[in-house]
């Protein structure tokens, strides 16, 4: 009797195979703390911004392969730290890094809001670790 059709789809974390040097750009602690499990458990290297202002001075003094950007926090909101990023990269003849949205606003309004701000694509919270490694799988080498 083949059992295997009952084996949930769970990714094999040990068979992913990313490199990359993300910005996690979240002002809610628990929710870095599951975000960095994740990219922790994929060996990734990231560093960690709690809000759109510490994202755009992290951002100008550092290399980023995809940044993952909270869109509700305080100081600065991910879209206006989105478009500060924008304008840099233009300013320095950079190339565009992926900018993520990881946000609850999901109508079709909003992805579209973010896509107009230059952010590149958008996961939904809550997410689970495959949306994560989907994502990344899509934007890292």
């Amino acid at each position: 009797l083949d059992d295997s059709s009952d084996i949930s789809d769970e990714t094999d974390l040990d068979e992913i195979s990313l490199s990359g040097h993300l910005l996690v750009v979240e002002d809610n602690k628990t929710n870095q703390m599951l975000m960095g499990i994740i990219l922790d458990g994929l060996n990734l290297s990231y560093d960690i911004a709690n809000d759109g202002v510490e994202a755009f001075e992290e951002f100008k003094e550092n290399a980023y392969d995809i940044v993952l950007m909270d869109e509700n926090m305080p100081n600065m909101n991910g879209v206006e730290a989105t478009q500060h990023i924008r304008k840099f990269e233009e300013l320095k003849s950079k190339d565009a890094v992926p900018i993520i949205a990881v946000t609850a606003n999901t109508l079709a309004q909003d992805r579209q809001r973010f896509l107009d701000a230059g952010m590149t694509d958008y996961i939904a919270k809550p997410y689970t670790e495959k949306d994560i490694i989907d994502m990344l799988r899509k934007y890292l080498s």
